[in-house]
């Protein structure tokens, strides 16, 4: 079965329950308002349950590029799948936030606050700091692609690491656990496909009292994650000699 379809569905899943419970929080006329971070955090645990569980057996269920290039770079992974499954990541977070968008329609329609609007899509930092921003990302990745190397039973062979079924329920507590402890500065995005898509999805879609994309911002998402998963590749293979 084709692994770049499957990311594209594990990330679509990821996204449309992750960035759902955003908009029942943020946006007006919904019955979910008083979901608060604990929500938030929560509701992201059990759509990366979701997706990794659907996608798991088939592609491995990265759904985030930085988990693609940290298992490349460690060698688990080829680098020639890597570009493949970053589309696919991309184009699943897009669709995933196309189809919140109109699971909300009315909802949107309602709202006048354009950060609202925007935070259903993409990150945004509490304190604006490019620099602390950045470190925040590149931490909390590291945390993930690290504990990704071991929930998929990382060893110092040469075996490819992939993540089954089984570890969707790991994966999902480990993500759980950065929202709760490292997502506060910057809304954790931890993976350049989570922000980036959505943030396409913002800037065409007909919103109703849309503002501005924050592209100026879109650099941190993207490249913190990055950095932060090479890390991760460096101390796994460091620690597994």
């Amino acid at each position: 079965m084709n692994v770049y379809l499957f990311e594209f569905i594990g990330t679509c899943m990821l996204i449309l329950l992750g960035n759902g419970i955003v908009a029942n929080l943020v946006l007006k006329g919904t019955k979910g308002s008083d979901s608060g971070w604990v929500g938030i955090s929560l509701a992201w645990g059990i759509a990366v349950f979701v997706g990794v569980y659907i996608s798991a057996d088939v592609s491995g269920a990265h759904l985030n590029p930085a988990v693609s290039i940290g298992l490349a770079a460690a060698g688990k992974f080829g680098w020639d799948l890597v570009p493949g499954y970053i589309i696919a990541q991309i184009l699943g977070a897009f669709t995933g936030n196309i189809l919140v968008w109109l699971t909300y329609k009315k909802q949107y329609e309602a709202t006048d606050d354009k950060g609202s609007i925007l935070a259903t899509f993409s990150t945004a930092p509490a304190i604006r700091s490019p620099f602390w921003n950045l470190v925040t990302e590149i931490i909390g990745t590291f945390v993930l692609v690290f504990g990704v190397f071991y929930i998929a039973g990382g060893t110092i062979s040469n075996e490819p690491v992939s993540l089954g079924s089984l570890d969707a329920l790991p994966v999902a507590l480990l993500v759980m656990g950065i929202g709760f402890s490292l997502g506060g500065p910057t809304g954790y995005a931890i993976n350049p496909a989570r922000d980036l898509g959505p943030r396409i999805a913002h800037s065409i879609l007909p919103l109703k009292n849309k503002g501005k994309s924050d592209w100026s911002y879109a650099w941190v998402p993207i490249v913190g994650p990055v950095i932060g998963s090479f890390l991760a590749a460096f101390a796994f293979m460091a620690l597994s000699v």
